[in-house]
């Protein structure tokens, strides 16, 4: 029997979307939440010790979902569905990315690093207020398309 690469690459496409959006939501919903806990002085090193642990992880999601994403594409012929509104999903899924594509390997390495931890210090509640809301939208944003590419590759759509 021979290997179906096309599972193989939606298996593989389904993990790192696991790691990279389970990211997402433990920085949402525990890590800056939990952040409120602490002294404000240490809430930059907090950030910035899991970033520095969990951003390499996140990029190399990101990569596997790139590199699966365009294989399925290619492996099944994909790429009329770009064109055809019931798979509007499609597009959000690639959006999606795109933003934290953007966000994970320019925005965050050339103009975030070091900002951050001068913002937290100049003003934390703030900082932390806007890290905040901007992580939630981030990460309904990502639920929104991940619900979309489920339901509408299940036909729902």
């Amino acid at each position: 029997m021979a290997t179906d690469w096309g599972i193989v690459a939606r298996a593989i496409h389904v993990l790192a979307v696991v790691v990279w959006l389970g990211g997402v939501w433990i920085v949402t919903t525990v890590l800056l939440p939990g952040l409120k806990a602490k002294p404000p002085q240490d809430w930059a090193g907090e950030f910035e010790a899991f970033e520095r642990r969990f951003a390499p992880q996140a990029r190399i999601a990101m990569l596997l979902v790139l590199l699966s994403g365009l294989y399925m594409l290619q492996a099944y012929d994909l790429w009329d569905r770009f064109w055809i509104a019931s798979f509007w999903w499609v597009g959000l899924m690639v959006g999606v990315w795109l933003l934290f594509a953007a966000i994970l390997f320019v925005i965050e390495p050339l103009l975030l690093r070091g900002a951050t931890h001068r913002q937290f210090e100049q003003a934390p509640q703030a900082t932390l207020a806007r890290m905040l809301r901007l992580h939630r939208v981030l990460l309904a944003l990502s639920l929104f398309a991940l619900f979309a590419a489920i339901a509408g590759s299940h036909g729902l759509f």
